[in-house]
């Protein structure tokens, strides 16, 4: 990267990322793990957006802010809306992975299947 960059995008880059780890700290001072949606809709049929690569991106918006923040996360199938799969996700503090897991499997072990097809 060019020197004449560095300051307007790299480290300003780094700054917003500084806000958003700071912002998810002072959330699990309050909360042991947040839980959302992994993406902002059902998930697409096979193919569907395949010439569509800003959809695609947009997908994944929701799993964005963790990824930045380096912290675990993880998807689980948690309902079907029109006959497609709804993903849950569960994010946690550092180092926290062993409590998303189990976290996971209790609410596995606590709700009825989905029924997805194999």
């Amino acid at each position: 990267m060019s020197a004449g960059y560095y300051d307007a995008y790299y480290l300003r880059a780094l700054k917003v990322r500084t806000l958003i780890v700071e912002d998810f700290r002072k959330a699990f001072e309050r909360c042991d793990v947040l839980v959302s949606p992994t993406t902002p809709t059902t998930a697409f049929r096979i193919g569907e957006k395949a010439d569509d690569p800003l959809s695609m991106y947009m997908n994944d918006i929701c799993t964005i802010p963790a990824n930045l923040a380096g912290l675990p996360a993880m998807s689980v199938p948690c309902g079907l809306s029109g006959g497609l799969p709804v993903g849950l996700q569960i994010i946690g503090p550092p180092f926290a992975e062993e409590s998303l897991l189990r976290l996971a499997y209790a609410y596995e072990q606590n709700t009825e299947p989905i029924g997805l097809p194999l």
